[in-house]
Formats: structure tokens, sequence, C-alpha cells
């Protein structure tokens, strides 16, 4: 499919032919990966990144999954785009629901969520520093991987080492991914990011602090750009998803690998370099990215639980119960239907009421967004139990699928475990064993972890959502009710007597002397 003013927007076989042109360094179990593009422990990952662009290819999709980049005039990959509007944002939630409830998590939206953040550091520093070349570096960068319609992993989280001490207190200082020489052509790079999404079938890595950092941590706050076969780069990965396994009817076909990444004396040169030792600049950063990706996670979430109630539906028709009839099983449907629609919802919500950030962009509501990604955080261990209610012990009790093919059991099972006779046994098994795989596999262990802890723990939503909140306007709201028909003080604020104790000014209240004096004459009597 061709692109306004001749770029291409790839498909899934020509992203994984794409591979072929980097030749990174990578292990998994142990062993030295020699094509990423060909090797069966990968390749659960690289099919979930191409439902990215299959999608894109398909013109019913179209309206979700393609975007006019503004600054270059081009359609390009949703996944890439910097949005513009808080249609953007809603079309940027849709667009991951629907690839994620295709491939469970489709793992690029992380490039868009990166890319909108550093678009949003890099104009901030040249309007408030003296870093103006990092904004035209970082949009040059932004519409070649845009024309060549690449995916970006995001080498954020940093090994952290002893997580009492900060960044240049550490012992081993490659705990944190820091430079460690600059150069008149570029910087050097040495330390460890870990959990890189995706990182093995990657183009490149988009650098990025993991935390705010203070004066001292300067050389551990960098943005950059690095190839994923950049010399002295080190990838260490897990498989994706659970290749080669028969019972496996998902995650055979869809998976993610996560990845240690770690950098050598890894050089990059200052066109791809989007921060550099500016350490009071890494919050806006930080709580940029954390925004836009935990708006994405709700809708990465809320595409799994489609496939949840999917699931949970057909096999309560395959045990041969109607739910229309079976009142539990109803109502346990609609909690878990609640929870999925109820932090999507708080997606929606960050979406229309979007944010126009200063550079023109913009980005979804923080408290909406962090409620949601709050909400399916810590209910994703409901999701799995009501996707268990409905659908019977039978998910984990059922052997395995070799004994399908067992000619001295296979009949006899087929007999015993067929529940209706319009459902054929084996249909029952294979959707029987799709919801093992997602909720009680190593894979589903996998969807609890990364939802708990994907785009931060539970506790760093919890802070943002209350440094965010508007509690003093609330505070000033019921403070005016309170004093109605005493005074007029307009829509905010209350005379001082009618506010809490200790907060009628700066140094709260004080007991008078006289009083104290006389309680202390009563205490010694």
């Amino acid at each position: 499919m061709l692109m306004k003013s001749g770029g291409k927007i790839m498909s899934a076989e020509e992203y994984r032919e794409s591979l072929r042109s980097y030749s990174p360094t990578v292990y998994v179990d142990g062993d030295l990966i020699e094509s990423v593009a060909d090797e069966p422990r990968l390749a659960p990952g690289i099919r979930a990144v191409g439902v990215t662009y299959d999608f894109a290819q398909k013109p019913e999709f179209g309206g979700v999954m393609l975007a006019d980049q503004a600054s270059s005039g081009k359609t390009v990959n949703r996944m890439l785009h910097i949005n513009r509007h808080s249609e953007d944002l809603l079309s940027k939630l849709e667009a991951v629901r629907l690839l994620c409830r295709e491939s469970g998590c489709a793992q690029r939206y992380l490039t868009h969520d990166a890319l909108n953040a550093i678009y949003q550091s890099t104009w901030r520093m040249a309007d408030e520093t003296s870093g103006s070349e990092y904004h035209s570096r970082f949009l040059d960068y932004l519409h070649d991987i845009q024309d060549r319609d690449l995916t970006l992993g995001v080498a954020m989280t940093d090994a952290k080492g002893e997580r009492s001490l900060r960044p240049h207190a550490q012992s081993n200082p490659d705990a944190y991914v820091h430079i460690s020489e600059r150069r008149a052509d570029g910087i050097v790079l040495s330390g460890t990011k870990a959990i890189v999404t995706g990182g093995p079938y990657m183009h490149e890595l988009l650098v990025m602090p993991c935390r705010t950092m203070l004066q001292g941590d300067t050389d551990f706050a960098v943005c950059c750009a690095v190839p994923i076969d950049a010399k002295g780069l080190t990838v260490v990965a897990r498989p994706a998803g659970r290749p080669g396994q028969a019972a496996a009817k998902f995650s055979a076909q869809y998976g993610q690998s996560t990845a240690v990444c770690h950098f050598s004396d890894v050089f990059v040169p200052w066109d791809r370099v989007f921060m550099a030792g500016e350490w009071d600049q890494t919050e806006h950063l930080v709580t940029s990215y954390a925004n836009h990706h935990r708006h994405s996670c709700i809708g990465a979430r809320a595409g799994f639980g489609d496939l949840l109630i999917g699931a949970g539906a057909l096999m309560t028709e395959a045990n041969g119960l109607d739910m229309d009839n079976v009142s539990h099983l109803r109502e346990t449907m609609v909690e878990l239907i609640k929870i999925v629609e109820g932090f999507y919802a708080c997606g929606v919500a960050a979406s229309v009421y979007g944010i126009q950030d200063p550079c023109g962009s913009w980005m979804p509501e923080p408290v909406f967004s962090n409620i949601g990604k709050l909400l399916l955080a810590t209910q994703i261990y409901d999701m799995h139990r009501t996707a268990h209610e409905v659908s019977g012990g039978l998910i984990v009790a059922l052997p395995g699928p070799d004994e399908d093919h067992n000619p001295a059991t296979a009949g006899d099972l087929a007999a015993v475990l067929s529940a209706r006779p319009d459902v054929p046994y084996d249909k029952r098994m294979e959707v029987s064993r799709f919801i093992e795989d997602l909720t009680a596999s190593s894979t589903g262990g996998w969807y609890s972890v990364i939802s708990l802890h994907g785009g931060g723990s539970p506790q760093a939503m919890k802070r943002e959502i209350y440094r965010r909140y508007p509690v003093e306007e609330r505070k000033a709201l019921v403070e005016r009710l309170l004093d109605r028909g005493v005074a007029e003080t307009g829509s905010t604020g209350a005379p001082d007597r009618q506010k809490q104790p200790g907060q009628c000014c700066a140094t709260g209240c004080q007991v008078p002397d006289s009083v104290q004096a006389s309680e202390q004459k009563s205490d010694s009597e």
C-alpha cells in the first residue's frame, strides 16, 4: 500500500522480511540466534507485531489504523502517528483494542507512546532550554521511520540495581544506561535496560530514562535512538509465547518476547540524540510517556477482555448450558463485561477530555488515563476468575492434546467428554484449551503480571491520580456550600473560620497562651 509522497506501509510479511536486513546479537534460552526472522521461538512475537501491519492494509480499518501526519502531510500507520486532536486519541485507543483482540498483545503501541512523549519533551526543551536542536533532530528521525514504517522498541526500564539508591550512587553504574563518553560526533552508552517489549524483533530501540533524575544523575538523563544491531548491543530474550506446544491454542500463534538489553560502549551519533544530560527535563518525559502508555494499556487489555468474554460464552455453550437460562453464569458474565468495559470507559473519557500540549499535539487526560490503568491492573485477576467461573474446571483438568490421537483412549474420551450433540468433542476441547492457555498457563500468569506492572506499578498510578486530581477545588466547593446564606465568597474559597482546623493559615491554629496556662495548672492538680 503506497502512502502520500511516495512512502510505503508494509505488510506483515514485508515486516518479517525487513528484519533480515539487521544482524542483531540476540540470545534466547542461551542460544545465539542466527536469524531472528526464522527463529521458531520468536515467531509468535513477529506474528503479533505483523497484525499491526496487515490491519493497516485492510480498507475496513483504514480510519482507525491510518492517520495523516500533520508535520509531513503523509499517511502513516496509527502506531507511528503524533496525535493532533482528541479524535486521534480515541482512534488510537480503538486501534489498540482491535489489534490486541486479534493478537493478545500487539506490542507496537509502545512505539506510538514513546514517539508522542519524545515529541512533546523535545519541543519543551527547545522552548525552555538551549536544546533547540533536539526537536528538529527528532522531527527528521520521526519522518524517516514513518517513511520506512519501522517498529521501535522502548528501552526504558533500567536494571536499577539497589532500588533505594539513586542512579549515580549505584556500586555498579551499568545498573542504569548512562552516557559514558561525549564525543564531537556523538555519545557513547553503557548500562542495562530490562523488560524491553519485543526486543529481538524490533528495528530500533528508543532509549529513555525510567525515572525523574536529579542533578547528580546527569549522565543518566539520556534519550536517543539505537539500531537493534548497533555494535556493542546484546539482546538477551525469552521466547515469545509458547511456540510448538500443542496445548497452546493461542500463544503458539501469538506471543511476546521480552528482553534484557546490555549496552557496552554503544556509539550514538548526535542526529539520533534527543536528550543528553538535561536531568531537569526527565520528569516531563517520563510522565508524558507514562500517560500515553497507560492509555494504550487500557485498549490492549480491553482487547484481551474481548477474548475472555468470547471464549467464556463459547465454553458455556460447549458445556451444554444456556446462559440465558442459568442466572449465576449470566451474572458472572456481566461481572466480566463490567470490568472490561468499565476500565475501557476510562480510556474513552481520557480521549474525549484529552489535553492539547503546548507543542500542539494531544495527550490523554491523565486522571482518567491513570484510573483506567489502575482498574485493569488490579482487576486482571478478577477477569481470570470470572472466565474460570463461567468455563468450569475442565479447562485445567482435561487430558493433554496427545491423548486426542491415542488410539487406546481417543474414542473413549470423545464419547464421555462431549456435552452437546451439536458440539463435537474436538471443538469443546479447543475452546477449553484456549481458555487454559490465556488464563491458567504460564501465558496466563504472564498476562497478569504485565497488566499489573506494565506502564508502572499500581502505586505509580495512585501517586499520579492524587497528584493531578483537583482535591483543593473539591474542598473549596464544600466550604462554599457550608457557608451558604452567610457570606458570598464566589465559586471558590470560603471565610477562614469555615476551613478545617489547622488549615486557616500558613502556620495553622495556635492554642492561646491563657488556655495553655489554665490546662497546665489543671494537669498539675
